[in-house]
């Protein structure tokens, strides 16, 4: 049974990243909608997750490679989180 898990993943964006807009616009086409995106710091994108998973491991995992599949240079800086939520909590 899949599990919700909320956190956050921060990364440096590289220099020929392109416009804001059009970097979320790719977020979310590459299966970062269910993510809360922050660009308020240059050269920064943070992106708040609530993904549905096994374990924590496999949600970060498969949030890492959705980013990375939309913006292949982006390094990760910090990873905060990995809260689990159901229907008791």
């Amino acid at each position: 049974m899949n599990k919700e898990y909320v956190f956050t993943l921060k990364f440096k964006l590289p220099q020929n990243a392109g416009p804001t807009d059009m970097l979320v616009g790719e977020l979310y086409a590459k299966g970062c909608d269910d993510a809360l995106i922050g660009t308020g710091m240059p050269g920064q994108i943070a992106l708040e997750f609530t993904r549905k998973a096994k374990t924590a491991d496999a949600a970060i995992t498969s949030a890492l490679h959705n980013v990375l599949s939309a913006i292949p240079q982006a390094q990760l800086i910090k990873t905060t989180g990995a809260r689990k939520f159901g229907l008791c909590e």
